[in-house]
């Protein structure tokens, strides 16, 4: 029997993996957002593409891996690729996790950057409002 891929709740999964809260997810979707409403998103057997699509962007991740990640099947993958029976792949180097960590950092130093940025202009603003 096929089971059905579950949208919302690998939406959380990947959300989790990342160390995003709800409310920051919440926040990089836009001012309709909050994280009753992503809690109630990752509730949902299936998603509109649109706002997947936004989920995508806002994660950094395939909106491809929303649709079609299948836990059962990754873990069955994982355990008769690398388990005892199985020869050695090689060592990767290259974590995708760390990367993807890496990105979401990157931004949150962007967003610190653009916040002070702004804060630096308001000032400029009240000296010349002042002149």
């Amino acid at each position: 029997m096929e089971q059905k891929i579950h949208q919302g709740r690998n939406v959380k999964r990947f959300r989790e993996m990342l160390g995003i809260k709800q409310e920051s997810l919440a926040f990089d979707l836009g001012n309709e957002w909050n994280q009753k409403k992503i809690s109630m998103l990752e509730q949902k057997d299936v998603i509109e593409v649109d706002l997947l699509d936004q989920i995508s962007q806002a994660l950094k991740i395939p909106v491809e891996a929303f649709q079609n990640f299948d836990e059962e099947k990754a873990v069955n993958f994982i355990a008769n690729t690398f388990g005892d029976n199985s020869f050695n792949h090689g060592t990767i180097n290259i974590s995708p996790l760390d990367e993807l960590k890496k990105l979401h950092e990157e931004k949150i130093a962007l967003y610190e950057r653009m916040l002070k940025e702004k804060d630096e202009m308001m000032v400029r603003f009240e000296k010349l409002i002042k002149k």
